[in-house]
C-alpha cells in the first residue's frame, strides 16, 4: 500500500471513529497532495509525498512561532496537533546526534572552513540524513556552529 493509500484509508477510518482532528488535517494532506498531483500531471512518489508532507510540517512550525508571538496559544495549540498528525506518516526524524553526526562527516568531506561553504555542507549533510526526516533549521544552526 503506497503512502498516499495510506493516508486515504486512515482519513476514511478517521470519519468513521469522528475525530474531528484527524480528519481535518488528513483532509488538508490529502487535498495539498491532490493539488501536487495535478501540477505534476502524474502520480506522486512515495518520496514525493513525504517531501510534501515534511513542507506542511514546516509551515505549521512557522505558524506555530507566529502564533505564539502574538499569544494565540490556542491557534499554535491546534497547528501543534495537526503536526503530530502529519508526522506518523513520515519516516523516522533524526536525532540532534545524527545532525551532528552528519554536519561533521560532511565539514570532513567538503574540506568546508568557513562560512562561504555553508550551503556545501548543507548539501552535503542533508543528503546523509537522506531517508530520515531532518529539521533544516537545526541542521543549518549545527552547520554554522561548527563553521564559526
Amino acid at each position: 500500500m503506497s503512502l498516499f493509500e495510506t493516508i486515504v484509508a486512515d482519513l476514511t477510518n478517521a470519519m468513521r471513529a469522528k475525530d474531528a482532528d484527524k480528519l481535518s488535517t488528513l483532509r488538508m494532506v490529502k487535498a495539498n497532495l491532490m493539488n501536487r498531483k495535478i501540477d505534476k500531471g502524474g502520480e506522486l512518489t512515495d518520496e514525493e509525498i513525504s517531501k510534501a508532507l515534511q513542507s506542511l510540517v514546516k509551515q505549521r512550525r512557522d505558524s506555530i512561532e507566529q502564533y505564539e508571538t502574538a499569544g494565540r496559544d490556542d491557534l499554535a495549540a491546534k497547528e501543534k496537533t495537526e503536526i503530530a498528525v502529519i508526522e506518523v506518516y513520515l519516516p523516522q526524524a533524526a536525532t540532534p546526534e545524527e545532525v551532528v553526526a552528519a554536519v561533521d562527516a560532511a565539514v570532513a568531506e567538503t574540506g568546508a572552513s568557513s562560512m562561504k561553504d555553508m550551503g556545501t555542507v548543507m548539501k552535503a549533510a542533508l543528503a546523509k540524513l537522506a531517508g530520515k526526516t531532518a529539521d533544516g533549521k537545526l541542521v543549518s544552526e549545527t552547520v554554522k556552529a561548527k563553521l564559526l
